[in-house]
């Protein structure tokens, strides 16, 4: 393809990596960001949830030469922590063996060393630029420069939208014919809070685990950084009984914390100052379709389906998404017929792994405590372990590039197997293998044959 004068409207993650993509396919490259430049200023705590590096996110890095330089700004986690109301700690790995772990990386961070690595590339940033009108079958652009109110109209080939999943770019997508799209709340927010490190610079606690105080319609999660500390994350119901606003001074929160997660208290002594000062995310799911406007536009990452962070997905997904773009943009000599193709392919899979999501966060903070779910997991553990024909659905999203989407509907195959396998024992070691096998080669295989699902990854 000829090259293109391309606007990403977005320079956070996904904004700078497909810059990075497009400039070395030969494009001419302008992002425009709301925001000013985060590496010029010291950025602080409150909306910046740990971000988890795996399989599908790490490839696209590597594409770019990125992956080793990201690895390097990260912690390796092997696996979940779970801390019960009376302090009992129990462990759950991610993977098959420790070589299959995730990355907890800081937000910050990384989208400043995706920006730099466009930058040297040759893509432009213009900071401070709020888009405020889009004519998409035009390709023209008016954006609003904060620092100086100064109006600012640009024409472009093609236009990206990665505004995320408050996009102002899809708000234009609203107005063109058979564009469709929802937002389910959660009914939960979120707010940021750190466990600083011990006074020697060491861990506080576990450095190789996520750490989850699953407390039903409350969670708790802290996640490690390079310096020792943790970013934790508390997620409350917005409305009713311990809610962000039933808790709303010291008292409230210490008594919470004291009620709720008592073990943690000691751990975050800034816990009624950070509460007061960090501001309360909002949680949901955002669903759109097409990704496409004609050969004109295209949504990318949470402007087109930002998901809730309980599986660790979103970053990857969107990441994935700069994958399949730019194959799609190798397939096909039609700017129009490349972008109907990356939408139909990543439509379903970002429907999957919202669906997943959505079913994690039930997981997580309801049931990683429960005896049965526990049992369920260590028999698949077990049966990842021993058989050579089984992979559990986490590690399928995780540490594979299955689709989405079959992963899921694999899903839905496998909690039969285990509900049958489970049955009558109390102990992972009393599932009968055999049977297993059996159950497994007769329900589950079939599927990945059909599909072409390799489970050697």
């Amino acid at each position: 393809m000829e090259s293109q004068r391309i606007v990403v409207v977005g320079g956070g993650l996904v904004g700078s990596l497909l810059a990075t993509f497009l400039v070395r396919r030969g494009h001419q490259v302008e992002v425009y960001e709301q925001r000013p430049d985060r590496r010029a200023l010291t950025i602080g705590a409150g909306r910046s949830i740990n971000l988890i590096g795996t399989s599908r996110g790490l490839a696209a890095l590597e594409r770019v030469g990125l992956r080793d330089a990201v690895l390097a700004i990260g912690v390796p986690v092997q696996g979940r922590t779970m801390h019960a109301l009376d302090g009992s700690l129990t462990y759950h790995p991610y993977g098959k063996d420790d070589s299959e772990v995730n990355h907890s990386l800081p937000r910050g961070e990384l989208n400043a060393l995706l920006m730099t690595s466009a930058e040297r590339a040759g893509a432009t940033f213009r900071f401070q630029h709020r888009l405020r009108e889009a004519d998409l079958a035009a390709g023209r652009l008016e954006f609003e420069r904060e620092d100086t109110g100064e109006t600012v109209r640009v024409e472009a080939d093609r236009i990206v939208g990665a505004d995320g999943a408050v996009s102002a770019l899809r708000d234009a997508f609203e107005a063109t014919p058979g564009f469709r799209t929802t937002y389910e709340d959660l009914g939960h927010g979120y707010k940021e809070l750190v466990i600083p490190p011990r006074p020697d610079g060491s861990f506080a606690i576990e450095q190789t685990s996520l750490h989850i105080w699953p407390r039903g319609r409350l969670m708790l999660m802290a996640l490690p950084n390079q310096d020792g500390s943790f970013t934790v994350t508390l997620y409350l119901p917005n409305e009713g009984a311990s809610s962000f606003a039933e808790v709303d001074g010291p008292e409230a929160v210490t008594r919470l914390f004291e009620t709720e997660f008592p073990d943690a208290v000691p751990l975050i002594p800034d816990l009624v100052t950070d509460f007061e000062a960090n501001p309360t995310g909002r949680l949901g799911t955002r669903r759109c379709e097409p990704f496409c406007f004609e050969d004109r536009a295209i949504l990318i990452g949470d402007s087109a389906h930002a998901i809730v962070p309980f599986f660790g997905q979103g970053m990857n997904c969107g990441f994935e998404d700069c994958s399949v773009l730019v194959d799609r943009l190798e397939d096909e000599d039609d700017w129009g017929r490349a972008f109907a193709a990356y939408s139909a392919e990543r439509k379903p899979n970002a429907d999957a792994i919202a669906a997943m999501s959505l079913e994690n966060f039930v997981e997580m903070s309801e049931r990683v405590g429960d005896a049965d779910f526990l049992l369920r997991r260590h028999v698949e553990h077990r049966l990842e372990n021993e058989l050579d024909n089984y992979r559990t659905r986490y590690s399928m999203v995780t540490y594979s590039h299955i689709p989405y989407r079959l992963a899921y509907e694999a899903g839905k195959i496998q909690q039969r197997i285990l509900e049958e396998l489970c049955a009558g024992i109390e102990r992972p070691e009393d599932v009968d293998l055999e049977a297993a096998r059996s159950l497994i080669e007769r329900e589950l295989t079939p599927f990945l044959d059909r599909h072409a699902v390799s489970l050697s990854y």
